[in-house]
């Protein structure tokens, strides 16, 4: 009896079934967390390309058209009207009168969809002054 299970142990060791499943969940996890993380990453920096998008537009509307951008509220609200994601709100944005002329700054705290992968989220910062 025992040797007939020593056989069969012998048997199941040495059986190959099931070993791409096995090599498919190692190298999976490695491979979707490389892949979401780059995702991520390049959510992130275009996101950051928007903002920059944004406020350097307002600061332009404000200095050029101030029946449009004139007060900043207005100013604001272009400039969040100008990015093309819906995550950003308007209160991420501030306008104000500098040496320089128009500034509008934007800081925003970037929420990552996955936020497993990453252990805390930036934040984005853009800033913009126009004469």
């Amino acid at each position: 009896m025992l040797g007939k299970i020593t056989s069969k142990l012998a048997g199941l060791a040495a059986s190959e079934r099931g070993s791409t499943a096995v090599e498919f969940a190692l190298v999976s996890t490695a491979l979707f967390l490389v892949l979401f993380g780059s995702m991520e990453f390049c959510r992130m920096v275009w996101t950051q390309s928007a903002l920059n998008f944004a406020v350097q537009e307002a600061a332009r509307c404000a200095s050029v058209t101030p029946a449009t951008c004139g007060t900043s509220s207005q100013i604001t609200a272009y400039a969040a009207s100008k990015i093309s994601t819906s995550y950003v709100p308007v209160s991420a944005f501030t306008a104000a009168t500098a040496s320089c002329g128009h500034q509008v700054t934007a800081s925003f705290v970037f929420p990552f969809a996955a936020t497993g992968l990453m252990p805390s989220a930036p934040t984005l910062t853009a800033a913009a002054c126009f004469p």
